[in-house]
């Protein structure tokens, strides 16, 4: 598989991580609640967050070799990238 094909495919994973706190009634995408409060559903944003950069660390080391370093700027981007990935799931579920 070549390199832009890794890399949209990720970005496509990346964006459905992203919106699926809003999308899903499920808490963690594993427990039913009851009724899923907006805090918690940040929470499991934040989760999400941390497992795409997982995700993102494992197939740089996969593709290039080794991980680079990074500084705050970096997460400060990829963070509010991800924020914005959230965006059409945060307006489906509070301005429809």
């Amino acid at each position: 598989m070549s390199l832009p094909v890794l890399q949209w495919g990720f970005l496509a994973i990346a964006f459905l991580l992203a919106n699926l706190p809003w999308l899903s009634q499920r808490c963690f995408l594993i427990l039913q609640c009851e009724k899923k409060s907006a805090w918690m559903r940040l929470v499991e944003w934040f989760a999400l967050y941390f497992v795409v950069g997982i995700m993102a660390l494992l197939l740089e080391q996969r593709a290039m070799g080794a991980a680079h370093a990074q500084d705050w700027e970096f997460y400060a981007v990829t963070l509010s990238l991800f924020l914005v990935f959230a965006f059409p799931g945060f307006i489906y579920r509070y301005a429809r």
